[in-house]
């Protein structure tokens, strides 16, 4: 398995660097790969405050290089169901991943943010 970067996935996104993107592409078609939740979520930070992308592209973006048949996400159902959050509220990432986990894993969330407890309920 092929534990994927920020880094790596950025430039697989970006197609800023095309050597790099292109191998990137390679791993994903030739290897089971896996990008970890804080990866996810580095990405969703950088292509939205470095890159200044729409919250909806984002998430677009990230779903859809999730449904590839090679690629393994940690807590998959709770990343989808954050990014689909994310793209239609103000929360911030790791906001909308308490989001789902609440809701696809039923955990409780304790928070005293008035704005999450609006989603959580």
């Amino acid at each position: 398995m092929v534990i994927f970067d920020t880094n790596a996935i950025l430039r697989y996104i970006l197609q800023d660097n095309q050597a790099m993107a292109d191998e990137v592409e390679q791993q994903l078609l030739d290897n089971l790969c896996f990008i970890p939740i804080e990866v996810v979520a580095e990405i969703v930070y950088v292509l939205s405050k470095v890159y200044g992308l729409k919250r909806d592209v984002i998430a677009q973006t990230l779903t859809d290089i999730a449904d590839l048949d090679n690629i393994k996400i940690a807590q998959k159902p709770v990343v989808l169901h954050a990014l689909g959050v994310y793209a239609t509220t103000t929360l911030d990432f790791v906001d909308s991943l308490l989001v789902g986990y609440a809701k696809e894993n039923e955990h409780t969330i304790f928070t005293f943010d008035k704005k999450l407890q609006k989603y959580l309920n």
